[in-house]
C-alpha cells in the first residue's frame, strides 16, 4: 500500500495496523482450533483447568502482538489507504469466527 499523502494529512498507518493485526489474531485463532481438531496440531496445555483451549488462545495471542509489532513499525509514519486494509481485517476476522464453529470442523474432518 503506497502511502498517499495530501496536505495536512497525519499518519494513520498507526491505527490500521492494529486494526488489520486484530483481524490477523482472529483468522489465526480459528487456524489453530480447524488445526488442532483435525489432528494436524496439539495446542499445549497451559492451564490445566481449561485444557487445550489455554494454549490456543495463547498462541492467537503471540500471532496478533507479532503481527501488530511488524505492521506498527512499517506503518507508523505512513498514510495507508484504510478501506482495503478495512476489508481485509474484517474478512480476516469473520472467517475466524466462522472456523472456530463446529459445524466448520466437521468439513475438514
Amino acid at each position: 500500500m503506497d502511502p498517499k499523502y495530501h496536505e495536512g494529512a497525519r499518519p494513520n498507518g498507526a491505527a490500521l495496523a492494529a486494526f488489520l493485526a486484530a483481524g490477523i489474531g482472529g483468522f489465526a485463532m480459528g487456524l489453530i482450533v480447524i488445526l488442532s481438531e483435525t489432528g494436524v496440531f496439539e495446542a499445549p496445555v497451559l492451564y490445566e483447568p481449561a485444557g487445550g483451549v489455554s494454549g490456543r488462545t495463547t498462541l492467537a495471542v503471540v500471532v496478533w502482538l507479532v503481527a501488530w509489532a511488524a505492521l506498527h513499525a512499517r506503518w507508523k509514519a505512513r498514510e495507508v489507504a484504510h478501506r482495503g486494509v478495512a476489508t481485509a481485517a474484517l474478512l480476516l476476522l469473520l472467517s475466524g469466527i466462522a472456523l472456530c464453529t463446529p459445524p466448520i470442523w466437521g468439513l475438514f474432518s
